[in-house]
């Protein structure tokens, strides 16, 4: 699985619309077949930076993401309303899932 964090700055006037100025981007993401999770969260400390968070099935998958006309479009359109490239980590890493944070774990309730 591919798993990949990126952050976007948007720009202080798009801050609060970034949700749906991506909105269009999201959602294709999100319906690609290779596509096992695509969710934003925003910063607690900067109302500017939303960090995403990413999964494709496998290198395939990102190729087919990377190709995709949505994301071509978004090439055009995004870069707008960002204040600098975003960031990245982009790893392979060996499971199909989320695991289990064993040490946060929660004990059964009655």
């Amino acid at each position: 699985m591919i798993v990949i964090t990126a952050k976007f700055r948007a720009l202080p006037e798009y801050a609060d619309q970034w949700p749906q100025i991506s909105h269009d981007f999201t959602q294709a993401t999100r319906a690609e077949p290779g596509c096992k999770w695509y969710d934003w969260s925003r910063s607690l400390e900067d109302p500017t930076e939303y960090v995403l968070v990413e999964a494709f099935r496998d290198e395939q998958a990102g190729v087919a993401h990377v190709q995709s006309e949505h994301f071509k479009t978004a090439q055009q359109t995004l870069p707008r309303y960002l204040a600098e490239t975003p960031k990245i980590i982009n790893a392979t890493v060996p499971q199909d899932d989320w695991s289990l944070l064993g040490e946060l774990a929660v004990p059964p309730r009655a």
